[in-house]
């Protein structure tokens, strides 16, 4: 599992800041906002929501696979190559649901220190860098194809069964990856329409609000 980095804290209360004047707001301000910014939509982040749906998808695979064998089985023995596939890919998809679902709840906390964090203060030239047009771009492709791929595949595979060419396990297992596919694309597509709002009503200020300097 990959090391998370602590989450900062919230902005303290108007009547408990430190801050001596506007300029050492804002400097801690645009470190915190660059290291959550990083957390939310960073090129890394893409990646490990990739890896953890690989990993659920490998396990439902095997699953999938232990369907395939069950309704292959002749007798009780054939089944026990389906069950050793079953338990393997229930102990590899339990875990990554188990992380894509910890990222996600994670995502929620790091997307309202953005909010608190970035209302402290305007700073209009300071904020481009937090902007991240090229990696908000791919977060919208990437994630876009797999809810694509997702649901052809929810769409396509029943299709064929009810045509007679696909068993009910494979169906099960093909649709089950579509599945998997869609909810992570859809997690992404949300990400990146978060961060973009934020950018616009927190950054741009689209949203008219009076800054909070330091000390109140």
């Amino acid at each position: 599992m990959p090391r998370r980095s602590p989450l900062p804290p919230s902005p303290p209360p108007v009547e408990i800041r430190t801050w001596p004047d506007r300029e050492a707001l804002l400097r801690d301000r645009a470190l915190i906002l660059g290291e959550l910014v990083r957390m939310f939509v960073g090129p890394g982040r893409l990646g490990v929501l990739w890896m953890w749906t690989g990993v659920a998808a490998l396990g439902w695979s095997l699953a999938g696979a232990a369907f395939v064998m069950f309704e292959e089985a002749q007798g009780p023995l054939d089944t026990i190559p389906g069950v050793i596939s079953l338990a393997i890919g229930a102990a590899v998809l339990i875990p990554g649901a188990a992380f894509l679902a910890v990222g996600a709840a994670r995502d929620v906390r790091v997307h309202r220190l953005l909010v608190e964090w970035g209302a402290l203060d305007r700073d209009p030239v300071g904020d481009l860098p937090l902007r991240m047009p090229k990696a908000n771009v791919a977060w919208l492709l990437t994630s876009f194809a797999l809810c694509a791929a997702g649901l052809l595949g929810c769409v396509v595979v029943p299709a064929t069964a009810r045509a007679g060419q696909e068993t009910y396990g494979t169906v099960a297992w093909l649709m089950g990856l579509g599945f998997l596919a869609w909810l992570a694309g859809l997690t992404g597509l949300v990400k990146a329409f978060a961060h973009r709002r934020w950018v616009l009503r927190v950054l741009v200020g689209t949203k008219a609000e009076q800054p909070v300097t330091a000390g109140g």
